[in-house]
């Protein structure tokens, strides 16, 4: 008997919005009429293209990379792309997702996103 296939790829959508006047950025700004569309226009995109099936979106709160918002984090891979808009997000499912590429320019640069840190390092 086959099991069900898992997906191929998962894309964290950091959805946290900052209430009204905290000065603090977010992934979805009142401020920013796109950045409240982004989720639902990945997942129309996602559909479209015929992979929804095997790309899994998955609505997530703080990414911890708010300066840089709106973001997503792709796996496998732990790529995260950073001030997306639409038209990037068009473009990492084309190149990234479909074609393989990592999209680089959109990519969070290195100083943001240094090496993972192995919790058996941190823990006490």
């Amino acid at each position: 008997m086959m099991g069900i296939p898992q997906p191929a790829f998962y894309i964290f959508k950091c959805q946290q919005s900052a209430p009204p006047g905290m000065p603090k950025p977010s992934c979805v700004s009142q401020n920013n009429p796109e950045s409240q569309e982004l989720m639902q226009h990945l997942s129309q995109k996602l559909m479209m293209k015929g992979i929804i099936g095997t790309v899994q979106p998955i609505q997530t709160s703080c990414l911890n990379r708010c300066q840089q918002g709106p973001v997503i984090l792709v796996e496998p891979g732990h790529t995260m792309y950073v001030g997306l808009t639409k038209e990037k997000i068009d473009r990492i499912i084309d190149e990234h997702i479909i074609g393989g590429n990592v999209v680089n320019e959109y990519v969070i640069p290195e100083q943001m996103w240094g090496e993972p840190v192995s919790p058996s390092d941190m823990a006490r």
